[in-house]
């Protein structure tokens, strides 16, 4: 018994993958989980808001200056970030920067709120179904301020009236959240299945193919822009038999937004088999590919949103998921199925994707030098 504890300690000793998945994964999933949901208990993040005063009343001033007051709100009062004084907002203006998801929820102070007689109109991108809840209690909060020197009663002394409207899609309010599950789930399964996929070059290795492969007229460049071309086309069919699945088991609108998803899928698909591609060359067995994988696939994961929405993260652990090829992938299935986006608008996406992508496969042909020399 003793023997094998020994024989069993120094494999565990010399394998450095299999540390990484039984020390170092549950130690990264239980901090990031930890700093996501357990800082929600503590801290409030930051939402952007802008606000659009129609009544110009005392009333709806003092209100802004309250809201401008509160530290979980980053209000903006102007069409631009700058606060030019010729670039005051209305409320088609403010409705565009909610749908072109600059800010998450759109304040609409209307005519006759000083009176009491009307209420205020949150335009709100219901994707995050946090800003608008949080906003609108905030708004309660801080409607009571620009009361407080008011003489005589008013029925509304103590709150406004409030209207949430969904400006992205209304009466659909479910698509979102499909959209975002089923570009969240694919994208992580879709790397999974493409870092898999790609270690047949390993295979190929153990059993001498390969160099039979790369010795002939073929050569690495081949192989290597073989393996890339069938692992593209067996993820896009991926891919689509996803949401093709959500179509017709959830109704997402697959058939209204086919050029975009397209776009989106072909280079999901381009990027994610180019990736599979650097982890084989990178890996030096088939189990040091699927520990590699794992414990980069699933952490890429849970800071790119395909594990929970990256709004419920703070701002730092935002900018860090942009590092991650899932933020982008589906930054831009949002862009397509919610936002209803031109194609023209997902170059964001599509340049970050692209140039991932470039590098993954840069690498992946440096790292492969080494079964050109066997």
């Amino acid at each position: 018994m003793g023997t094998l504890l020994r024989i069993g300690w120094i494999n565990l000793r010399r394998d450095r993958v299999v540390q990484a998945l039984t020390f170092a994964l549950p130690i990264i999933f239980f901090s990031i989980f930890a700093v996501v949901f357990g800082s929600q208990r503590t801290t409030t993040r930051r939402v952007p808001v802008v606000v659009v005063d129609e009544d110009g009343s005392d009333r709806s001033m003092r209100l802004v200056t309250a809201l401008s007051a509160e530290s979980a709100l980053a209000v903006r009062t102007n069409a631009d970030a700058g606060g030019g004084a010729s670039a005051v907002l209305d409320r088609v203006t403010a409705e565009g920067l909610v749908k072109n998801g600059t800010v998450p929820v759109a304040i609409v102070l209307p005519k006759g709120l000083g009176g009491g007689s009307s209420a205020v109109q949150l335009l709100a991108d219901v994707s995050d179904p946090v800003a608008p809840q949080m906003v609108q209690g905030l708004l309660q909060k801080a409607s009571v301020a620009p009361l407080a020197g008011a003489t005589g009663s008013h029925p509304m002394s103590f709150g406004v009236p409030t209207e949430i409207v969904n400006v992205m899609q209304p009466g659909r309010g479910t698509t979102a959240s499909i959209s975002f599950s089923a570009a969240g789930i694919g994208v992580m399964f879709l790397l999974f299945s493409c870092a898999g996929a790609a270690g047949t070059l390993l295979d190929e290795q153990d059993s001498g193919t390969l160099g039979r492969l790369v010795g002939s007229r073929v050569g690495m460049n081949g192989v290597l822009a073989g393996k890339w071309l069938f692992l593209v086309l067996t993820g896009m069919a991926q891919m689509t038999l996803m949401f093709l699945w959500g179509a017709i088991a959830f109704h997402l609108p697959l058939g209204s937004h086919i050029p975009g998803f397209f776009v989106m899928t072909t280079l999901t698909a381009a990027v994610a088999s180019a990736f599979g591609l650097f982890l084989a060359t990178l890996a030096k067995s088939r189990q040091q590919l699927a520990g590699m994988s794992t414990i980069l696939i699933m952490t890429m994961s849970a800071f790119g949103g395909s594990m929970f929405p990256r709004f419920l993260m703070s701002e730092t652990m935002q900018k860090i998921g942009l590092l991650t090829f899932n933020a982008w992938a589906l930054d831009g299935y949002v862009k397509v199925f919610w936002r209803s986006a031109p194609l023209v608008e997902l170059w964001p996406q599509l340049l970050a994707l692209a140039s991932m992508g470039a590098a993954f496969m840069a690498v992946a042909r440096r790292l492969a030098r080494r079964w050109e020399t066997v």
